[in-house]
């Protein structure tokens, strides 16, 4: 320490014993600050000391004052995603129970549990006549459409308008006939429109599709196909695949377990029809996807099959 710095200390200890003080309490690093006067400033840490008062014998010693602890350095954190409504692939319902012993009587128990279900008939927004599947429960290939519309509520049978004319032809130049695969609805009842709807259609609401997805996973169960045929981006994003044609199509994606492909619905054919080239390009696009089907379920493909819709 300096002469100057015990010279302030010193004046400092007598003022304070003046005052009647006999010990003194200094800040913390007031004493080292003391000491580096007239000298370089650099960090220090000298242990606490003890300065005795001059004109008396009891010591006086410095003790820091009580400090809180120092806070831990700050870290970086996360912030949570926005929280979003869960999609229909966030839906994972648990199957329907069903009792029977062959694959149709369960379906057919299964059919009944639609036709009962309160849940679906507290929607309010559809009709009341059941639709059911057609084709057979051993079917290796099943077929699901969205929902049914005038002429397959009249009939009974899925896939029965111009739109199933189509899938008819489909399933014929696949060397197969209806009675051999299994077609079915997503919806099993057609959507509702308020007054007096006649003949019109529209199409089923997210709430709809998802009222009955736990029905139509447990109808594919019940059926276990080796391929699955969604048809349309209306199924395909109800079960959570997504509704990009041009990102789903051509390729084999999962229900269950299942070996599934997405694919155009007739009634796009339809429409692609009236357009400048006749729809060939989405004719054959379908067809890639429907040899592929083919190859995987193990049905012969002849060269004349192969060579549908190429220019």
């Amino acid at each position: 320490m300096s002469n100057e710095a015990a010279g302030l200390l010193k004046h400092f200890l007598e003022q304070r014993q003046v005052a009647g003080q006999t010990h003194v309490v200094l800040k913390p690093g007031m004493l080292d600050r003391l000491k580096q006067r007239g000298k370089p400033a650099r960090p220090t840490q000298a242990p606490i000391p003890t300065v005795s008062l001059p004109t008396q014998s009891r010591t006086v010693t410095t003790q820091p004052t009580a400090q809180p602890s120092p806070k831990p350095a700050a870290t970086p954190t996360l912030k949570s995603p926005v929280a979003t409504a869960p999609t229909a692939g966030d839906y994972k319902p648990a199957l329907i129970q069903v009792t029977g012993q062959t694959k149709a009587e369960k379906l057919a128990a299964l059919a009944a549990h639609i036709q009962a279900s309160a849940e679906l008939q507290a929607l309010g927004t559809l009709r009341e006549i059941f639709v059911p599947a057609s084709g057979t429960p051993d079917a290796e290939i099943l077929f699901i459409g969205e929902a049914p519309g005038l002429e397959e509520e009249e009939a009974g049978q899925p896939f029965m308008g111009p739109a199933g004319q189509k899938l008819t032809g489909i399933i014929t130049a696949m060397g197969l006939k209806r009675e051999a695969v299994y077609l079915t609805h997503f919806c099993k009842l057609r959507p509702a429109i308020e007054g007096d709807q006649g003949a019109a259609n529209r199409a089923a609401t997210d709430q709809e599709m998802r009222a009955f997805l736990p029905y139509i996973l447990t109808e594919i169960a019940l059926v276990a196909p080796k391929v699955v045929i969604v048809l349309g981006p209306a199924v395909s994003k109800a079960f959570g695949l997504g509704d990009s044609m041009m990102r789903l199509r051509g390729k084999f994606h999962e229900i269950q377990g299942i070996q599934t492909m997405v694919t155009f619905h007739p009634n796009y054919i339809l429409r692609e029809e009236k357009l400048a080239g006749g729809g060939l390009k989405a004719k054959r696009e379908l067809w890639e996807d429907m040899l592929k089907v083919m190859q995987t379920v193990g049905l012969p493909i002849s060269e004349k099959q192969n060579g549908y819709f190429k220019k």
